[in-house]
C-alpha cells in the first residue's frame, strides 16, 4: 500500500540577536565616533580627555588592547610633529634673559615634586609624570616622558587630567590675581610662563592680561619647553639604572639605555622648521597634525580610566599635583612681586 509523502518545508528560525552584541556594537561605534571627533580638531585637548574619561567611566571598553597600542604609537608621532611648530633661534634669543629663572624653577619643581610624591607614598610613574608636567610644560612634557618610563595608561590619564584641571583653574584665577596685585605686563607674563603648565593656557591667560604680557609669557614659556629634551634624556638614563638595580642587584651588569628616538626626531623637526623657512606652510600643516594627533591620543588615554582603575591609582596623585602647583605658583609670584626676579 503506497504511503503518502509529505513535503517537508524548510523552516526558518529567527534567533534573537544577543543583547551583548548590540552593546558591543554600540560601544564600538561610540568609541570610534569619539576618536574621530577628537582627531578632527573640533574639540580642544582637555575636552577630548574629559570625553575619553566619560567613556571609560560609563562604557565597558570594547577595544582596550588595541587602544593602548594605538595611543602609545600616536603619542610619539604627535610629539615629533609638534616639533615643526618650534623655531629654535627665536626661542633661544627671546628666552635668553629668562633662562636662569627657568632653570631654577624647573630644578626646584622637580625636586619638590618627587619629594612630595615620596611623602604621599605615590607608587608607579604617576608622581614623576605629574612632577615633570608641572615643572616643564604640562601635557607636552607628560606626552614626551611617558613612553620613556613605560607608564601605563591609567598613570598617564591621571597625570594629564591633573594638569588640564589646573590649567583651567589658572586661566580663571591668574588674570584677576595679577590685577589685584597690580602686576606689570612683564611681571604677569613671566609669572604665567613659570607657573602655568601648558603653553596654550599661558597664551590664554597672558592674552587676557595684555599684549606685552603675551609676548613675554610666550617666549619664556617656549624656552621652558625646550627642557623636554634634556629631561627626557636624563629619564632614559635613570630608567636604565633602575632596571639594572632591579634585575642585576649583585652584579656589575648595566642595562642598555633606551634612547628616546622620537625626542631626537622632535629636535630634528624643530631644526628643519628653523632653517628651512621656505617650507613654512608644510611644517605648519605637520604641526597641526601633531596637535590633532595629541588630542586624539588624550581621548584614547582617557578611555582607559575607569572607576576600577581610579580606585587603584587613588586620589593622592591629584593631591600631589595641586600642592606642587600651589607651591610653584606662590613662590614664583612672590619672587616676581618683591623684585627678586625680573625680565
Amino acid at each position: 500500500m503506497p504511503t503518502a509523502t509529505h513535503a517537508i518545508e524548510p523552516t526558518t528560525t529567527h534567533s534573537p540577536t544577543h543583547p551583548a552584541a548590540h552593546k558591543l556594537l554600540d560601544s564600538r561605534t561610540l568609541f570610534l565616533l569619539g576618536l574621530l571627533i577628537a582627531g578632527s580638531s573640533i574639540v580642544s585637548p582637555p575636552v577630548a580627555l574629559v570625553g575619553g574619561i566619560a567613556f571609560g567611566f560609563t562604557v565597558d571598553h570594547p577595544l582596550r588592547a588595541e587602544s593602548a597600542r594605538l595611543s602609545k604609537l600616536l603619542l610619539q608621532a604627535s610629539v615629533i610633529a609638534l616639533g615643526f611648530g618650534m623655531n629654535i633661534q627665536q626661542v633661544a634669543h627671546a628666552g635668553r634673559s629668562g633662562f636662569a629663572y627657568t632653570a631654577i624653577s624647573i630644578t626646584t619643581a622637580m625636586v619638590l615634586g618627587l619629594a612630595l610624591g615620596k611623602l604621599l607614598h605615590i607608587g608607579g610613574k604617576a608622581s614623576f609624570l605629574i612632577t615633570a608636567g608641572t615643572a616643564i610644560c604640562g601635557g607636552s612634557a607628560i606626552a614626551a616622558i611617558a613612553p620613556i618610563t613605560n607608564a601605563n595608561e591609567e598613570e598617564i590619564s591621571v597625570s594629564m587630567g591633573t594638569v588640564f584641571l589646573l590649567n583651567s583653574v589658572a586661566l580663571l584665577l591668574f588674570p584677576p590675581i595679577g590685577h589685584l596685585l597690580h602686576l606689570t605686563q612683564n611681571q604677569f607674563g613671566l609669572w604665567a610662563a613659570l607657573a602655568i603648565h601648558d603653553t596654550s593656557s599661558v597664551v590664554g591667560a597672558a592674552a587676557a592680561y595684555g599684549t606685552q604680557a603675551l609676548a613675554i609669557g610666550t617666549t619664556v614659556k617656549l624656552a621652558r619647553a625646550l627642557w623636554i629634551v634634556p629631561v627626557s634624556l636624563f629619564t632614559a638614563v635613570y630608567m636604565a639604572r633602575v632596571v639594572t638595580q632591579r634585575n642585576y642587584p649583585t652584579t656589575h651588569h648595566r642595562s642598555k639605555v633606551t634612547i628616546p628616538w622620537f625626542i631626537l626626531f622632535f629636535c630634528a623637526a624643530a631644526a628643519l622648521a628653523t632653517y628651512l623657512p621656505s617650507f613654512h606652510h608644510t611644517f605648519a600643516a605637520l604641526n597641526h597634525l601633531g596637535k590633532a594627533g595629541l588630542t586624539a591620543t588624550l581621548f584614547l588615554i582617557g578611555t582607559s580610566l575607569s572607576k576600577k582603575t581610579l580606585r587603584q591609582v587613588g586620589v593622592r596623585p591629584l593631591v600631589q599635583g595641586i600642592v606642587l602647583w600651589i607651591i610653584v605658583g606662590a613662590a614664583s609670584l612672590a619672587a616676581i612681586y618683591f623684585h627678586l626676579i625680573a625680565i
